[in-house]
């Protein structure tokens, strides 16, 4: 099995398609070819040639106006419903036909996206290898003596591989991460309710999320913005509320990490060079690195295999595994049955003891913007895995268990390798509703990859650029400062304290004039026709709600307009009026306002 030739990638689909080079109808020929003998067990069922071949026609005859993701080629994990399409959860007995598509699904099909097939996975979720599978043990893309990681193996597989541009998985316990980082791929958890999970065979419905598997966080977020929605038929959809400060943009950001002795790789001395490196790489991003005690976030994680939520999967398979107990994966009927055991005040007991340690987690986030976690301490092959399938499985979860738990999202990023080639990620951890700044930070994070690191997945293939998505509102505007507002300098503080934060320090656009107004303790910034300069500035964000409150203290002459800025974006910044530059100093060819200080001194 190969890659197709082409890069898959939405960014480089969507410009093949507007360069004429490629047309829908090319794309899932060669998309079938890539599968061919699936000898990576990625897929359950596979759509036919002809119905793909109509469907991509009939998109070819409507044309992309107004479909974001037009001829795009997906797969969905097979817990997930597609009209027309047996849905398994990796057990045959269990198998139905929905008429209906799950919700995210039908929202995916509705933008021209094109669903491949269903893809295989650890039975009932239940795992984080993508061994557990009647439908064969998945493999790893990289190295197929290796576990893929579950339990959306396939869903990671097949993109990873290049035989679609993104893919559907569900994440209970880090299924939507895992196999990201096993695989080189991006691995979007995003926060429970954003997708509906009507049409999904839950696995814990009080913590299923769907999840979003990508090759470039660029696709990841076109993706979100097309999926997310509130659902009136999902009980646990939620509302997408304004995200707060967008740290994944912002010059300076606060991550939350591990302390050294409470870092575990299992001896994978591979696993924890790479997230050496990782810690270096947020630093040359910005970050101040802050350690974090992660005790409570461990104690969390172990309660995800106690009382409620292990009769939670029992629950939601209880009337099928009572019946055919023998028609079930033996591991998973193992740990499914143990969900029968636990006494109704066994639920209570942990559902107490989770509040206690929810408070001690979110104290964290007081000091921090969001954490930096390896995905996963280490990978096993799956000789090894089948050996000793369960206590090695939970290897994969250190990292991962407690973020469903504490209502959080994450999303999970490539980052280097061991040095016998297989993939190692890492993963940004947020409070919930913290999607939009997260994707921010993996489309930087991503960007800033270099060498084989910078690959695709297993494709080889790089990234293209692609325009900005911006699926979520951030509740927050930003403003270009350059004068008394700076960082240091007297009025700084009538942004701090309205909440603002630095987002980074750039110039204006080389059409700028700069003056000393006449009292010597402002500048005064104005746009001019010619013989202009690029003008040193700071963005600030804060909330929309505050933003009021701080126009209406500037005094003229000085008001609030558009500043364009060296990228030839524009956010709202100082302006001075006409009058304010009768008479006043011409400082423009110091740059800066700092500079013109300086000079003063001297």
């Amino acid at each position: 099995m190969k890659a197709t030739p082409l890069s898959l990638s939405i960014a480089s689909l969507q410009q093949a398609y507007r360069d004429g080079m490629l047309t829908p109808l090319q794309v899932v020929e060669q998309v079938v070819a890539a599968i061919a003998d699936d000898s990576h067990h990625a897929w359950i069922h596979r759509i036919d040639i002809d119905t793909l071949r109509a469907r991509a026609s009939a998109l070819m005859a409507r044309g992309p106006e107004g479909l974001p993701l037009w001829g795009i080629p997906f797969a969905i994990k097979d817990n997930i419903d597609l009209a027309g399409v047996p849905t398994t959860a990796g057990c045959p007995d269990y198998a139905y036909t929905p008429e209906q598509s799950a919700t995210v699904v039908q929202r995916l099909l509705d933008a021209g996206a094109i669903a491949i097939g269903k893809t295989n996975l650890d039975q009932f979720a239940t795992g984080l290898n993508g061994t557990r599978s009647p439908y064969g043990a998945c493999r790893n893309s990289y190295n197929p003596d290796f576990v893929s990681g579950g339990s959306s193996a396939g869903s990671a597989v097949s993109v990873a591989l290049g035989q679609v541009s993104f893919s559907l998985g569900t994440d209970t316990a880090g299924s939507g991460r895992v196999p990201a980082g096993f695989n080189h791929l991006v691995g979007l958890k995003p926060s429970l309710g954003l997708l509906s999970t009507h049409g999904v065979v839950p696995a814990c419905r009080t913590l299923d999320v769907v999840s979003i598997f990508a090759l470039t966080a660029d696709d990841a977020q076109q993706v979100f913005a097309v999926a997310h929605a509130p659902d009136p038929q999902d009980a646990y959809s939620r509302a997408t509320p304004a995200h707060g400060f967008d740290f994944g943009r912002a010059a300076r950001w606060r991550v939350g990490v591990p302390r050294a002795d409470q870092l575990q790789f299992f001896g994978d001395a591979g696993y924890a060079q790479v997230f050496e490196e990782a810690r270096a790489r947020a630093l040359s991003l910005g970050a101040e690195l802050v350690e974090i005690d992660f005790a409570p976030f461990q104690e969390t994680a172990r309660l995800l295999y106690e009382g409620p939520w292990v009769a939670e999967r029992y629950q939601a398979i209880r009337a099928f595994i009572d019946a055919k107990p023998e028609a079930v994966f033996p591991v998973t009927r193992e740990i499914t049955l143990g969900g029968a055991k636990p006494l109704a005040a066994d639920a209570f007991a942990a559902q107490y003891r989770l509040r206690a340690l929810a408070q001690r987690c979110h104290a964290v986030w007081s000091g921090i913007d969001c954490m930096l976690l390896p995905t996963s301490p280490t990978i096993h092959t799956i000789e090894t895995m089948l050996a000793e399938p369960i206590a090695r499985n939970s290897d994969f979860g250190y990292y991962t268990n407690f973020v469903n738990l504490l209502d959080y999202s994450a999303i999970a990023v490539p980052m280097g390798f061991r040095p016998d080639g297989m993939p190692c990620g890492v993963t940004f951890v947020a409070p919930a509703f913290q999607d939009q700044p997260l994707l921010h930070l993996a489309q930087r994070w991503q960007h800033a990859l270099q060498g084989k690191a910078a690959t695709l997945g297993a494709t080889g293939h790089t990234a293209v650029p692609m325009a900005p998505v911006q699926a979520v509102p951030s509740g927050q505007v930003q403003v270009a400062v350059c004068g008394a507002h700076l960082e240091g300098q007297p009025l700084n503080s009538q942004l701090t304290s309205r909440g603002a934060r630095l987002v980074q320090r750039t110039t204006t656009s080389p059409d700028y004039r700069l003056v000393a107004l006449p009292d010597g303790k402002r500048p005064g910034l104005a746009r001019v026709p010619q013989s202009g300069v690029a003008i040193e500035v700071e963005v600030w964000e804060m909330p929309v709600r505050e933003f009021g409150s701080f126009v209406a203290g500037i005094p003229a002459p000085l008001g609030i307009g558009r500043t364009v800025l060296a990228d030839g974006s524009q956010v709202p910044g100082f302006i001075c009026e006409p009058a304010g530059l009768e008479g006043a100093q011409d400082i423009s060819h110091f740059g800066s306002w700092r500079a013109y200080l300086q000079s003063k001194v001297r």
